[in-house]
């Protein structure tokens, strides 16, 4: 189904040429050639630094949900903001059910709104949509660019290039600075042929999924998705793929656009933003990866990440061997080490499974319900442990899903119907029970992303699957059944269009946008908090090892859990006491002891605390602080959190082999932290209570040096190490310098 090409390649005349065969055919250069892809196109269009190699981007528009724009709101506010200078949408599809221990979800919209009516904003009340569907249906168009901080921000589809950043990058956009990136590679992705009923925009996008992610083809890069497949599938399913490919490690994708593009966009109201997007004949692509649709099955990915993808058939060729290897994983990735087999759930040679969801920005989409609507065409889910919930990405979809019947049929048969929520999507709704296994038409399927607790002795798991499969597996009674299995199963026309009423968002939405109020006042709720101050980078320092994993991947949600922990997200200082709780309970004890000394350090210097822990350091010169170590790192959501969690912890440091997107390198460098990569880090073996001394740190950061020799304390002795600072601009130095991008604004 799936070839991929890692070399340069040219398209030309509907095929493609290795790049080292171009002059032959009389193409040109790659570095003239690749100005004929799509993203050459939007990103020139927005680029503002004069030059391609190094971009300086400014978006069209930006939106954050309700865990991340009340801290973009309070870093800007900080910096010198004074109105949104460009249309920005504050959600509130996240934190939107009651207070669950930290903050009241709703003393954060309030405050969302009151910064709407302030700064000229687009706010959208609870329940109304999902972040994406939102701006799929009002902003997204073919050459625009978008910004959000929620890393599925993708409507490629639409032919919009979007980026999910953590905060500080959107913050920097509201004080009218720059998306600074070098080039990207861009990656052709080839579409040919037609899906087979049954076949869903999951299957196709956990094939892709499984196929390049371990492999690197396209990290860090922009995917373009064009070829004769591409007309064979309707806005709906484009999309549907679109939002998956944040699980690849890319950074962004466009595709082109057609008449299916345009007709959709005239139904939302909006025709006239309408432009054909198309490569060009002789266009260099850095990759190619070919997709055969009409050869896609049925997927489902198993715990604990997207890639880990099978089509259903293989899985239940061999789902013993396959389940006992989720069991490993659990005990070595979650630390359970008596938890039931998965295997249990294998009754008479079949899956038995306990729950069924279809939600959020990939499921919740008028035609993945309309599937799941036809397959199980009102036949009862049953009564015992399996159940199902369906939760529409937006009230224009529950609306024509309303009148149409669909909804209805949905209730009959069973199924719960649920509002506009992504709670699914990271352990805020529908947690399943203790040893429970989920198949979930959402984005990610990490460990604890289902809400469960393996330090409290709950685990759960969650499998990813398309609607049509887990319709089909409700069908029986949540017996583990792909789609493509069922005879007549109803297929998805390229053709499929639904009627968009917005009427719901004219009543209930705030449209502020170029309307700013500057004497409206903020409304803080009483667990909203400013971020604490920051001291700039020290001459020196000695850096603890607070946390060391070395797995091959960890992903932000390990680093800062998600689910109930987000109710604190309004409030820097508690959020941070759930820093890598899930994965090292004793991160932040031996962290908040390092920052203790590290006050008295600039408070009482000759504190006995201070000598013992500085030696023969200087004191005046020498900063303490801690340090995580992660083999690949930040894999997964955009949130800031992840780093700001350990800033406000006193964390200087994160030491990789790489890091896992560049979403998360970002958010380490915009709050103050040193993003060091080195080799061999699993021979080096560091531990918690290892210490590495960095002297002339800020020196090297003053100049262009883009490594440090630096000295490794152990139990076994000193070691010199030489650790790297590759890629920082001037501006990223300047940022870690200054101690946080507020600083570094202020």
């Amino acid at each position: 189904m799936i070839k991929q090409t890692k070399e340069g390649i040219y398209y030309k005349a509907g095929g493609f040429i290795p790049a080292k065969d171009g002059p032959a055919a009389g193409l040109p250069a790659p570095e003239e050639a690749r100005k004929g892809s799509m993203a050459y196109a939007i990103l020139s269009a927005h680029n503002t630094s004069g030059r391609m190699d190094q971009l300086k981007l400014k978006f069209d528009a930006m939106a954050s949900h309700d865990i991340t724009y009340v801290g973009i709101i309070q870093t800007a506010r900080a910096s010198g903001l004074t109105e949104f200078p460009l249309p920005y949408v504050l959600t509130n599809c996240h934190n939107s059910l009651c207070a669950v221990g930290g903050t009241i979800n709703e003393d954060d919209h309030i405050f969302g709104l009151s910064a709407a009516k302030k700064y000229g904003g687009e706010f959208v009340p609870a329940h109304q949509a999902v972040i994406h569907s939102y701006m799929r249906e009002r902003y997204a168009a073919p050459g625009r660019m978008i910004l959000g901080s929620d890393s599925h921000t993708r409507y490629g589809a639409y032919g919009t290039m979007a980026i999910g950043e953590g905060g500080p990058e959107l913050a920097r956009q509201l004080l009218q600075k720059t998306y600074d990136i070098a080039y990207p590679r861009v990656v052709a992705v080839y579409l040919t042929g037609a899906p087979r009923p049954g076949v869903g925009p999951h299957d196709i996008a956990l094939a892709i999924i499984g196929a390049v992610f371990q492999a690197g083809t396209v990290k860090n890069a922009v995917m373009e998705f064009f070829g004769p497949g591409v007309a064979n599938l309707s806005m709906d399913y484009r999309s549907g793929i679109d939002v998956m490919t944040t699980e690849t490690a890319c950074l962004s994708s466009v595709w082109s656009t057609d008449e299916t593009t345009r007709i959709h966009l005239e139904r939302l109201g909006r025709g006239d933003q309408y432009k054909a997007l198309s490569p060009a004949d002789g266009a260099y692509y850095d990759a190619l990866v070919e997709v055969d649709l009409s050869k896609a099955e049925s997927m489902i990915a198993l715990p604990f990440h997207p890639s880990n993808a099978y089509t259903i058939r293989e899985f239940k060729a061999n789902m013993s061997d396959l389940l006992h290897q989720v069991d490993l994983d659990a005990q070595r990735q979650l630390g359970v080490k008596n938890a039931p087999s998965l295997r249990n759930k294998i009754i008479n040679d079949q899956f038995q499974v306990d729950q069924g969801v279809i939600a959020g920005c990939s499921g919740g989409t008028y035609q993945n319900l309309v599937r799941a609507a036809e397959i199980l065409d009102g036949h009862a889910i049953g009564s015992d442990a399996f159940w199902l919930s369906c939760y529409p990405g937006s009230m224009p979809v529950q609306l024509e899903l309303t009148r149409n019947g669909y909804l209805s049929s949905l209730m009959a048969a069973g199924a719960s119907i649920r509002s506009c929520f992504c709670g699914p999507c990271f352990g805020a709704g529908d947690v399943p029970a203790n040893g429970a296994f989920s198949i979930r038409h959402s984005t990610r399927n990490f460990p604890n992303r289902e809400g469960s607790k393996p330090g409290d002795g709950q685990i759960s798991y969650v499998a990813l699957m398309d609607a049509r499969s887990i319709a089909a597996t409700a069908l029986i009674g949540g017996v583990l059944t792909g789609a493509d299995e069922l005879p007549n199963i109803p297929e998805d026309r390229p053709d499929e269009v639904w009627n968009y009423d917005d009427s719901a968002y004219q009543a209930r939405v705030y449209f502020g946008v170029g309307k700013p109020n500057p004497k409206a006042e903020l409304i803080y709720g009483p667990n909203i908090a400013d971020w604490p101050a920051q001291i700039p980078l020290p001459d020196d320092l000695l850096l603890t090892v607070c946390a060391a994993i070395y797995d091959p991947v960890t992903t932000t949600d390990e680093l800062i859990p998600s689910g109930e922990t987000s109710s604190y997200r309004s409030n820097p200082l508690r959020l941070s006491e759930f820093a890598l709780s899930r994965k090292d309970p004793n991160y932040v004890p031996r962290a908040k002891e390092i920052q203790a000394v590290e006050l008295l350090r600039r408070t009482n210097p000759e504190d006995s605390r201070v000598k013992t822990a500085l030696g023969a350091l200087d004191p005046a010169r020498t900063g303490l602080g801690s340090l995580v170590v992660a083999l690949k790192p930040g894999d997964g959501s955009a949130r800031e959190q992840a780093a700001s969690c350990q800033r406000v912890l006193g964390g200087c440091a994160n030491l990789a082999q790489e890091y896992a997107t560049k979403r998360y390198r970002s958010n380490v460098i915009n709050w103050g932290m040193l993003p060091f990569v080195a080799d061999g880090l699993e021979t080096l073996n560091l531990q918690p209570g290892d210490r590495i001394h960095l002297p002339g740190i800020r020196a090297l950061l003053e100049g262009e040096g883009t490594s440090i020799q630096a000295s490794v304390l152990q139990n076994s002795g000193t070691t010199s190490v030489t650790l790297s600072l590759p890629g920082l601009t001037r501006e990223e130095r300047d940022i870690i310098l200054a101690g946080c991008l507020i600083n570094y604004y202020a």
